[in-house]
């Protein structure tokens, strides 16, 4: 039986494309507000056609200690150029790429997975301390 872990592949985003990148503090304050940036292809630019493109993000909250993950938000990109005069021919494109708000109690790691329609699943985790 194939296990989902199994499925998420995991690099150094500074070399590889396809890993999504959390861009926020190191510390924050207990039950105060801090933006968290997520996106792909920070070092080495994605493509974003029809074709080839990120589907959507994800981000987790891991606390310390705790067993289970909290789901933060699940970002999709839906418009990649697709069109009925053909593809990368659209109106419209999508950036992988999102901005959110959020407040912690505990420390813990936020992760981030990310979905490419040809490469599949990706993963990064990033620990973050509560002063």
């Amino acid at each position: 039986m194939v296990k989902a872990s199994e499925l998420y592949q995991s690099a150094d985003w500074k070399s590889e494309k396809h890993v999504p990148v959390i861009e926020c503090p190191d510390e924050v304050k207990s039950n105060e507000m801090f933006d968290v940036k997520l996106t792909l292809g920070k070092e080495v630019a994605h493509p974003n056609t029809t074709e080839h493109h990120i589907r959507w993000i994800q981000l987790f909250f891991k606390p310390e200690g705790s067993k289970f993950a909290y789901q933060v938000g699940h970002f999709e990109f839906t418009a990649h150029g697709e069109s009925t005069e053909g593809a990368d021919k659209g109106p419209v494109y999508t950036n992988h790429s999102v901005g959110i708000a959020m407040k912690i109690n505990k420390p813990g790691v936020l992760l981030a997975t990310s979905y490419c329609n040809i490469h599949g699943l990706w993963e990064y985790a990033k620990p973050i301390k509560v002063k």
